[in-house]
């Protein structure tokens, strides 16, 4: 019993950290064009294939990757921003055309993973489909490297995008901009750089989170499709307009997934181990309940007005 609690416990950890870091970029991309990318998950299947062509095709350390996968999944979500939502936003396009049209590029996206999957195991002979890279990774004290490096990306990069937004003079501009793009214009700042550099940061995680992804999951064409009810469950929980909301819906939302389907597949009766396929719901439930109880996410949470309400009724 103790084990598989640690077990899990592992587990929830490194996904909870991905799906962290997957988040923030979900985050970021809201922010600036107010529209939800449906596209964000085959972004970080991109990191997946290039951990992939890292161990398996370049004989390297997987961990060597890590850069590439980041500047791979920013320039993919640079060419996303650029080629598709830029000139829709340009054109005074709906919310819904633009989030279709994140539907589409995701589509496109997918395709061209398919086609890389078929041409790495045709021309090389290696298993592109349904892999495991976990044979590829370190060990520190009994424990494998990435349950120590995810969370340390976390804290790295939540340190750094603190710095960022609150001591440099572009950090001020990117909130003047998120906050009131018209405004930041008439002022001299550079939107459009702005939006920019944050899709690169955005799709720069993505790459980042998917090029550790097969070291603990199954990588395909289609898992950051399968993932990315998950990346939205933990956007909305934490708060879709706040960054470090999704640092907290991330672990949130993450370690319920994994403890739940763990405890409700050990259970004999009604459930089982048949319930695993149905782990997606885990994270809409959490999604449902969070847009019932808190519109805007747990960082949204007006915690003054609580505290009033509580020491009202208390007094009554």
């Amino acid at each position: 019993m103790v084990l598989d609690i640690i077990s899990a416990f592992k587990d929830a950890i490194v996904f909870s950290s991905l799906l962290t870091l997957l988040t923030i970029g979900m985050t970021l991309t809201y922010l600036t064009t107010k529209v939800p990318n449906f596209a964000h998950g085959s972004i970080a299947t991109v990191g997946i294939y290039f951990a992939l062509i890292t161990t398996k095709l370049l004989g390297l350390n997987i961990y060597l990757g890590l850069l590439p996968s980041f500047f791979a999944g920013g320039v993919v979500a640079i060419l996303q921003y650029i080629v598709i939502l830029r000139p829709l936003s340009k054109r005074n396009a709906s919310i819904t055309t633009m989030m279709v049209a994140t539907i589409a590029f995701d589509f496109l996206l997918l395709s061209g993973l398919n086609i890389l999957a078929d041409y790495l195991s045709k021309s090389f002979l290696i298993i592109s489909r349904y892999f495991l890279l976990k044979g590829f990774d370190f060990f520190l004290m009994g424990e494998r490297g990435v349950l120590l490096i995810s969370p340390i990306l976390v804290i790295a990069i939540t340190i750094a995008l603190y710095l960022l937004l609150t001591r440099t003079k572009f950090g001020v501009a990117m909130r003047a901009t998120i906050e009131n793009p018209p405004l930041a214009g008439t002022v001299g700042i550079n939107a459009d750089l702005v939006y920019i550099v944050s899709w690169f940061v955005a799709g720069g995680l993505a790459g980042l989170a998917g090029c550790l992804l097969p070291l603990w999951f199954i990588g395909n064409p289609d898992t950051g499709t399968f993932i990315l009810i998950s990346i939205f469950a933990a956007a909305v929980t934490g708060g879709l307009y706040n960054i470090y909301g999704a640092i907290i819906g991330g672990y949130t939302v993450g370690f319920a997934e994994i403890f739940l389907i763990r405890y409700l597949a050990s259970l004999s009766d009604p459930f089982g181990a048949w319930i695993i396929p149905y782990r997606p719901v885990i994270p809409l439930l959490a999604m449902v309940i969070t847009l019932m109880l808190a519109p805007r996410g747990i960082t949204g949470i007006d915690v003054k007005r609580l505290r009033s309400m509580f020491r009202r009724n208390r007094n009554a």
